[in-house]
């Protein structure tokens, strides 16, 4: 018994003279500063604001093609970056934007091509990759297409069967 407290007593000893240094005097007050001033700027993200976040094409012609263009603009303080824009479908195609980092108080656009398909009430959404707090943004367009009256009125289960020679 009298070994074990002996040990111990030795090991705290040991532990408690080891630490003399004061872990105060290693602080660097330049890199707390500059620590201090990277912090207070992650807060700051872009900001993206859009004059429209839905556009409606209204009434179209099954098949015909339509676009718009989206306006967008850094709202932030912080350069915003749109690194990518996909669709949901591929009948939705999202083209020509800026990939530069846009300054805040700057705007940009891109192009939205939509090829006209569907029936009735169509809505598709645009997703925007971006740097802003969120990650992504999203925009959408939406259109009432009606049946192209020159099309064959075909009933279903009224293909016709061809030979085979």
């Amino acid at each position: 018994m009298k070994k074990t407290i002996l040990a111990l007593s030795a090991l705290c000893l040991v532990a408690f003279t080891s630490c003399k240094e004061d872990a105060t005097a290693k602080i660097n007050s330049d890199n707390v500063a500059a620590a201090a001033e990277r912090d207070a700027n992650a807060a700051d993200y872009p900001v993206i604001s859009f004059d429209e976040t839905e556009h409606d094409f209204g009434t179209i012609v099954n098949g015909t093609p339509v676009e718009t263009k989206f306006k967008y603009t850094n709202t932030g303080k912080a350069p915003l970056v749109v690194s990518n824009i996909k669709s949901t479908c591929g009948c939705t195609v999202p083209s020509d934007w800026n990939r530069d980092p846009l300054a805040p108080g700057e705007s940009a656009e891109f192009t939205v091509k939509f090829n006209g398909k569907g029936t009735n009430q169509v809505q598709k959404s645009i997703t925007l990759t971006t740097n802003t707090e969120k990650g992504s943004e999203i925009v959408k367009i939406k259109a009432f297409v009606q049946p192209d009256p020159n099309a064959k009125n075909a009933k279903a289960g009224s293909a016709a069967i061809k030979p085979v020679k």
